[in-house]
């Protein structure tokens, strides 16, 4: 099971589209989960294009947005838990509020976005995802995107940057 994630797109407020270099990675993987701030849901009829997407909205997101999208979401792939959330409030204090948020669904895995900043770290044997964004530096070093890839029980995790 091969999973694109991508977060914090900000379409049309940062850019026109997703980059083009992100639509070639995308491709070939069974499922793209956008973990919000997507603004406007025309994003996820370009993602659909290309495979299975499941997202969630975030706080930047357009109203018809928010109405269309769930604040979170718990996904099980290949044997494994999968929650995803946006995220809310200070950046240095996501993970404590999404422990908080999905501590009793005993997740495998935590994707979410809000900081713009990438991480892929496990702690208290979950892994934290945050593919960054890919479309702004305005609170990264980097734009960027994230891998999963879930073969035999293994969870193999990856942030690539964007040129």
């Amino acid at each position: 099971m091969k999973i694109g994630v991508i977060s914090d797109t900000h379409i049309p407020i940062n850019c026109c589209d997703l980059p083009s270099e992100l639509i070639s990675a995308l491709k070939g993987c069974d499922l793209i989960v956008h973990a919000g701030d997507l603004i406007d849901l025309f994003v996820l009829e370009e993602l659909k294009k290309i495979s299975k997407v499941e997202a969630v909205c975030g706080n930047m997101d357009l109203p018809r947005a928010q109405a269309a999208l769930e604040k979170k979401k718990i996904i099980k792939v290949a044997g494994k838990t999968i929650c995803v959330m946006h995220g809310y409030g200070n950046p240095d204090m996501l993970v404590s509020i999404l422990k908080e948020e999905f501590l009793s669904q005993k997740p495998d895995i935590i994707i979410f976005g809000h900081s713009h900043m990438p991480m892929s770290e496990y702690i208290d044997n979950v892994l934290f995802f945050n593919p960054g964004s890919a479309t702004d530096t305005t609170f990264a070093p980097y734009r960027s995107y994230g891998m999963i890839e879930i073969e035999d029980g293994e969870i193999k995790a990856a942030i690539h940057k964007l040129s």
